[in-house]
């Protein structure tokens, strides 16, 4: 049994499949009916791609898995069944021989006042489609027209907390979709990290590129800043300075799914840890893999593998061949990775690249960054491609689609639906 279909649990399905081939039931559950490519959504938000694009059908690129459809909840490790809450709220539960644990991250979050409340994170599909909503709706209430030149300001200008890999590529979408909605009238787009420079945890020149890009497209960039408190009419940053607005977009990173500390297992600040082969010390027939997992790194000893996508889909891989390799079918291995470098698409053909540690910059970054998108996914490759090149001829289009409303995209997913409050950055009865 497989639990969550991100990039570890849905390459660990893949694997055991081809492996198994059929002399053993695989079950996945998850509470979507796809794989998601995280690293294209700003992409969907931004109008650049239709939103099926980036998603991947499990029981199409699945066949032979029986998928299940819900939410793990508690597990149970001595009778070895999961407890899920299907999509019509009904319980059930699952039994399994071995079981692949990959359930991933959440929303970070800090004690900063009036942001469960005001913000919205960047973690799945609901939110790329309201993030695209609502910045459509602020551009075009702020040009109707209103006697208040302060209220349209701040419609628009838009504030994204966290310049790591998400944060930075919301603001260099964002800020070309706003200018493709209205090139009379300037958006406003302020990027904020506590850190001294943007994409901290890459290399400095990958840094370098993205700060020269943004700054050149008008983004507001303030390193060592963060949010002090966010109300329903702005935000007020730590350095006593205050800032009216509509939006705020939190990416100040993930944490664990907080299913895995609820295991009664060993946790590194909140990830479950496994062993090199990711197994669970004391449950041999439970493998652990992505964000929610503390992996040891034996390229660095007595450090954790970091929480990324490229990390994930690698164990991922292993753990369905360790899986197997306990069945009898191949040789168990230790996790061990050799780092690919990064890739961070900053719209048009620009990017910030270094495909095994050579920098690239540019339209021949972009290329590299596009090149390696196609390669990582695992379907819908010529539609993607289809939709790069209908951007490169034709406009976009700038309207609502009204499919998502911002109760339902809570920043906290773990806790229970929140009301928004009218007139917030968060809601959708704006006047």
């Amino acid at each position: 049994m497989v639990v969550g279909a991100g990039f570890a649990g849905y390459q660990a399905t893949r694997v055991l499949r081809r492996r198994l081939r059929g002399r053993a039931r695989i079950t996945l559950l998850n509470p979507t009916d796809y794989f998601l490519y995280l690293p294209l959504l700003p992409q969907v938000a931004a109008g650049l791609l239709e939103p099926r694009r980036v998603t991947v059908s499990l029981t199409g690129t699945l066949p032979g898995v029986r998928f299940v459809l819900g939410e793990a909840g508690r597990i149970d490790l001595e009778s070895r069944t999961v407890h899920y809450t299907g999509p019509e709220g009904l319980g059930g539960e699952l039994p399994y021989d071995r079981l692949v644990l990959a359930v991933g991250s959440v929303n970070k979050l800090l004690p900063v006042p009036g942001v469960t409340e005001h913000a919205h994170g960047f973690r799945g599909m609901p939110e790329a489609l309201y993030f695209r909503d609502h910045v459509i709706r602020q551009m075009e209430l702020a040009a109707q027209g209103t006697d208040d030149p302060a209220l349209r300001a701040a419609r628009r200008t838009f504030v994204v907390v966290g310049a790591g890999y998400t944060g930075t590529e919301v603001a260099a979408h964002g800020v070309m979709l706003t200018g493709a909605l209205d090139r009379r009238v300037p958006a406003r787009w302020i990027l904020l990290d506590i850190a001294d420079r943007v994409l901290p945890e890459l290399d400095r020149r990958l840094s370098v590129t993205a700060d020269r890009v943004l700054r050149r497209r008008g983004v507001d960039i303030r390193t060592g800043t963060s949010v002090k408190e966010a109300t329903g009419d702005g935000v007020l940053l730590d350095d006593g300075e205050s800032v009216p607005t509509r939006t705020l977009i939190w990416c100040v990173g993930v944490r664990p799914d907080p299913l895995v500390s609820e295991l009664g297992l060993a946790v590194e600040r909140g990830r479950l840890l496994v062993g090199p082969d990711l197994r669970v010390p004391g449950h041999p027939e439970v493998y652990a893999c992505g964000d929610a997992e503390a992996v040891p790194d034996l390229t660095r000893p007595g450090a954790l593998t970091p929480m990324t996508a490229q990390h994930a889909a690698r164990q991922g891989k292993l753990a369905g061949r360790n899986l197997a390799a306990s069945l009898g079918y191949g040789t168990a291995r230790p996790y061990k990775h050799h780092d690919l470098g990064f890739a961070v698409d900053l719209g048009g053909v620009q990017a910030a690249a270094n495909p095994v540690g050579v920098p690239l910059s540019g339209a021949t970054a972009g290329a590299v960054t596009r090149g390696y998108h196609l390669a990582a996914m695992p379907g819908n490759r010529v539609r993607v491609g289809a939709d790069w090149l209908l951007d490169a001829v034709l406009p976009r289009q700038g309207v609502q689609l009204g499919l998502v409303r911002s109760w339902s995209v809570p920043i906290d997913s773990s806790a229970p639906e929140q009301a928004r409050v009218p007139g917030s950055p968060a809601s959708d009865t704006e006047s």
